[in-house]
């Protein structure tokens, strides 16, 4: 069988790109802002059953691509529950009071005018403390987004803000899964790696606290003192605000800082949520129990259906009923059905061979270091866009460079670090990517949006070509102790 199947050609490979990236402009052209909301999905459907098709012309049998596929798919599924779980967790921490009670605070304690800079900053802290950039995102980041509309500020640049702060510490922290997966592919230790990535990470990140600084210093927030004293006066209203309700929160920051896994966290964290809410916020569960229940019962019904279809309060107000409604497992559906599309997309591809085709292509012509990281980090961005996965996008990189960078004399953490510089940072920028699609469902902002606001993100690539033309921390490899020790003591 395996005779029968060919290698696929440059046009083979270059086709199934072409279609997904004319149909996904069609896509945003077309419906905008609710392109993520099936249009997306039908284009790379489409531009999977164009890659089947050149990999049944190649030899390939169907049986064997539909078994990729649904390899693919399974290996989005740990993604998926976090996903859901997430949404079960914005429900009940809203019902909770612990979301409005992040943002009350927040709304007191943060200035408009340093804003932006303060919500990377906080992000990059949580973050490095619990290796989670997505955590992060869930908790602190929905806060923020609600404390910015509450200051009538961009929910673009706060989303920005928010995801640059929580990559910079995610890729800093030895607790990140992608920060242990990429010197574990490259070969590379753990903490050398890291110690390499701030000569890219740290500058990225002063940098774009310094742009988050410029902006907000020179933003004029649509919110007067009048607004924000009827947010907070609203808060109070229908919510018990007090230390007590962010329990839940210092709880799931312990249990990410204690290494246990994210699913099982996030969704103890979630029903936590509903516990707290019967605590601390019985007022609220009277007004919106069903009366034809029993207090009692009625608690456990809107608990329950919090859980998986979200959270709604009617403030008698528009804007604030969006700001304190929103969650809930069915919240997160859509994303999950992107990042299915997207997965069987790039398991296609994969299995056909057009990535690995790609690669042998732009290693024709790398000739020089410059040009070898280069084309390694626009590979990291191409499997992100083209597999729609940050470890497929530092994976299958690492493992296609490895020799080359071995060959050259390079030191692994080059290329660990160039796996972080182009495929993890990149992910949340791209719509249809699992972080791309986890932000936009988490935050309610579309990455399209955000995107020219995630500075560090933005900013990071680019350093690390910068550095690898200009030949900046380009590691050599050193021989192992034992020969340093013969070639010294060698006539």
């Amino acid at each position: 069988m395996n005779n029968k199947i060919k290698d696929p050609s440059f046009l083979d490979a270059l086709l199934p790109i072409v279609v997904l990236i004319s149909l996904l402009s069609s896509s945003v052209y077309l419906f905008g802002d609710d392109s993520s909301y099936g249009p997306n999905q039908i284009a790379l459907f489409i531009a999977s059953a164009v890659a089947v098709l050149i990999g049944i012309k190649n030899g390939y049998r169907w049986a064997d691509i539909e078994k990729a596929m649904t390899k693919g798919i399974a290996l989005s599924l740990g993604a998926v529950l976090i996903l859901l779980a997430v949404g079960a967790l914005i429900g009940t921490w809203l019902l909770a009071g612990t979301v409005p009670t992040l943002i009350y605070y927040g709304m007191q304690l943060l200035s408009p005018s340093w804003f932006y800079a303060a919500s990377c900053i906080l992000c990059g802290i949580v973050a490095m403390s619990i290796g989670s950039s997505w955590t992060t995102a869930a908790t602190i980041g929905v806060a923020l987004i609600g404390v910015a509309a509450g200051l009538g500020l961009s929910p673009a640049i706060t989303a920005g803000a928010i995801i640059s702060g929580a990559y910079f510490g995610d890729k800093i922290s030895p607790l990140s899964e992608t920060t242990n997966l990429a010197p574990a592919v490259a070969g590379a230790e753990l903490f050398a790696h890291i110690r390499h990535m701030l000569w890219t990470t740290v500058p990225s990140i002063i940098i774009a606290i310094i742009l988050f600084t410029l902006i907000g210093l020179n933003s004029s927030p649509s919110a007067d003192d009048a607004h924000i004293n009827l947010i907070s006066s609203t808060l109070q209203e229908h919510f018990a605000i007090s230390f007590w309700t962010l329990i839940p929160l210092f709880v799931l920051l312990a249990m990410a800082i204690k290494k246990i896994p994210a699913f099982p966290t996030v969704f103890i964290g979630a029903l936590l949520g509903g516990i707290w809410a019967v605590l601390f916020q019985q007022e609220l569960l009277r007004n919106l129990v069903d009366g034809d229940l029993s207090h009692a019962l009625g608690s456990f019904k809107l608990i329950w259906a919090t859980l998986f279809d979200g959270f709604a309060l009617d403030t008698g107000s528009d804007e604030l009923n969006s700001l304190l409604s929103g969650g809930g497992m069915s919240s997160m559906l859509n994303t999950v059905w992107l990042i299915f599309a997207a997965m069987m997309f790039g398991a296609v591809i994969e299995k056909i061979g057009l990535l690995r085709k790609f690669v042998q292509s732009i290693l024709k012509a790398a000739h020089s270091t410059g040009s070898l990281i280069t084309s390694t980090i626009a590979t990291c961005i191409a499997t992100n866009i083209l597999t729609a996965d940050q470890y497929m996008a530092i994976v299958m990189p690492g493992r296609m460079y490895k020799e080359e960078y071995e060959r050259r004399g390079l030191a692994p953490v080059n290329l660990s670090r160039t796996l972080e510089d182009g495929g993890t940072i990149t992910s949340p920028l791209i719509p249809w990517n699992t972080c791309g699609a986890y932000m936009h469902g988490v935050l309610n902002v579309n990455p399209l949006d955000y995107f020219v606001y995630a500075f560090f993100n933005l900013i990071n690539p680019v350093l690390a070509v910068i550095y690898a033309y200009c030949g900046i921390k380009i590691l050599k490899l050193t021989p192992p102790e034992s020969v340093q020790q013969e070639l010294h003591v060698r006539p």
